[in-house]
């Protein structure tokens, strides 16, 4: 398949891209996965009867359908059963659009190999795809300047007429640490007692001090700490000469009193403000266990008090969580709604990663408030689910409505989002076209890219795909696993049913889904993730095969 590089202005593309559409998942950093997507050029005929145009649409079942306010058109069942948020509970209406607001997050599957490692499944409700998938590298091509470029791919699997599609978006590289702008990061930091824990404050001291020593002179950074109350520790300070005034703060921090994390981000937003500077990537990182106790713990009351230095000051929020008891509904609430992302740390390796590597490295932004459709043909297509982004959801109706919120993401990142789609017998031709949509974050001028693909660029098999599709099925396989909640999670019971054509069969008895189509049990995948890292010689794929090994024996 093509893939297209060069953002181009949105007045031509709505001529373009009366189809588009676009399904995806985030993933960090540049790949060494061997990619080998196949597909066909993005279309630019229009609204044709196989490409359904982007306003609403017709639903399979002939209806005429949107997506509400809650969500997108993909969703079918009760207002209450949105709001509650599983994309396993209940089964999606058949309508030809899916809509999600993009998401770079990682902390989800970091915080299972936590629980893991400590000889614990992981509970359901922190388990999100969408954080397994995109925590591996791919390597789809990339854009020359700001912008996306679309991959879309997929495969069969053993199960009749159902394949697994993925939408790859990918960020230009990373450029040289002297080519982005200087950074002006402030530092919120937990020191309530639960800090105390090895593996937490004195974690995220190390890495702190670590990361003074590489960012550059004209880089400035603020310290705030927060227990029962917050203090700012240190004003915005150019690094320059004070390097050692800097150290001197981060080495002062101990653990104290409670947790008063709405304290903590309402300061340090506070902080971020007074010592903005113009011409800076100006960023917020919050350090915690997000095990909130005292004042504000809602997310939303939170984000309420700092709404004025999001919007107006564009400052972003970058979510790190420690610990191996973690508030992780928080933090996620707190970085989607906060126009940022969260990933988690709990070594050493971890911490330098992030602190020393991927933060300094993805301070600048490559596009705000990116938003993803993906327009299924109702001609080739019987039916689909997205993989995750339960709390990404966005009404197909507001994908070209810009005061709608996306996802920021920064250059050197890649998205990744993964469908369960059911091929019509006999079908073939168009299948897919997905479209990703964002405003350049100088100029606030909205951009789009599309790409899609036909039915016989899909692989034979997921097993006979490239690594980098691979590796995306076991982690999305990994993680529907770890989530179901009627499964012993081998697959025996609640497994995934091939339905027929009326749709019956894709659901267990309670209307709850089973596993993704083609999941093979956990002792079966842990053995293909062994295989896999042995042929790819890549260390996060055997941690990743690692884990699967470990869930299997405590299930």
């Amino acid at each position: 398949m093509k893939r297209y590089r060069t953002p181009r202005p949105v007045g031509v593309l709505l001529a373009l891209t009366a189809a588009g559409g676009l399904l995806l998942t985030g993933c960090e950093s540049g790949g060494d996965a061997d990619h080998g997507a196949k597909g066909s050029a993005a279309d630019s005929r229009g609204g044709s009867a196989g490409r359904p145009g982007g306003e609403g649409g017709q639903r399979y079942d002939g209806s005429t359908g949107t997506g509400g306010a809650g969500g997108s058109g993909e969703s079918g069942g009760t207002g209450e059963d949105r709001k509650n948020g599983d994309s396993r509970e209940i089964a999606p209406a058949p309508d030809h659009l899916s809509t999600f607001a993009l998401d770079v997050d990682t902390a989800s599957y970091g915080y299972a190999r936590r629980t893991l490692s400590e000889g614990r499944l992981p509970d359901p409700s922190t388990v999100r795809p969408e954080e397994f998938v995109n925590s591996f590298r791919q390597d789809y091509d990339r854009p020359d300047g700001d912008g996306f470029t679309v991959t879309v791919d997929g495969a069969r699997t053993d199960e009749d007429d159902w394949s697994l599609v993925r939408v790859g978006l990918a960020t230009r590289a990373a450029g040289q640490e002297e080519e982005r702008p200087p950074a002006a990061l402030t530092f919120v930091i937990d020191v309530s007692g639960s800090m105390d824990e090895p593996g937490r404050l004195d974690l995220a001291k190390e890495s702190l001090g670590t990361m003074t020593d590489e960012l550059r002179d004209d880089d400035s950074v603020a310290l705030v700490t927060f227990s029962d109350e917050a203090e700012t520790v240190l004003p915005m300070t150019r690094l320059g000469d004070y390097r050692g005034r800097i150290h001197d703060a981060i080495d002062s921090l101990e653990p104290t009193e409670s947790t008063n994390l709405g304290a903590g981000v309402e300061t340090g937003y506070a902080t971020a403000v007074e010592g903005r500077r113009e011409g800076a990537t100006n960023r917020v990182v919050l350090v915690s266990d997000a095990l909130a106790n005292t004042g504000d713990t809602d997310a939303d009351a939170i984000l309420e008090r700092i709404a004025d230095a999001r919007r107006e000051h564009g400052i972003t929020l970058f979510g790190v969580g420690v610990g191996s008891d973690y508030g992780d509904a928080l933090m996620e609430r707190l970085a989607d709604k906060g126009d940022g992302h969260t990933t988690y740390v709990s070594t050493t390796e971890d911490a330098r990663e992030v602190f020393c590597e991927q933060l300094p490295r993805h301070i600048e932004l490559t596009a705000r408030d990116a938003k993803a459709q993906v327009a299924f043909d109702p001609e080739t297509v019987a039916e689909f689910r997205l993989v995750g982004y339960d709390n990404r959801r966005v009404a197909d109706d507001d994908f070209r409505d810009d005061r709608v919120d996306g996802g920021e993401v920064g250059p050197g990142h890649t998205v990744t989002a993964l469908y369960a789609v059911r091929v019509r017998p006999g079908t073939d031709g168009h299948l897919a076209t997905a479209t990703v949509r964002w405003l350049d974050p100088r100029t606030r001028a909205p951009h789009e890219e599309s790409g899609d693909v036909e039915t016989d660029a899909l692989h034979d098999s997921v097993r006979e795909a490239d690594h980098g599709l691979r590796v995306t099925a076991t982690a999305a396989y990994f993680a529907d696993a770890l989530r179901s909640s009627t499964s012993d999670g081998h697959g025996d019971d609640g497994g995934y049913q091939g339905p027929g054509d009326g749709g019956s069969g894709s659901y267990d008895d309670r209307g709850r889904y089973g596993s993704l189509p083609g999941a093979p049990g956990l002792g079966e995948l842990a053995e293909r993730a062994e295989a896999l890292a042995g042929r790819t010689k890549d260390e996060h794929v055997r941690q990743l095969a690692e884990a699967i090994g470990t869930a299997n024996r405590l299930a």
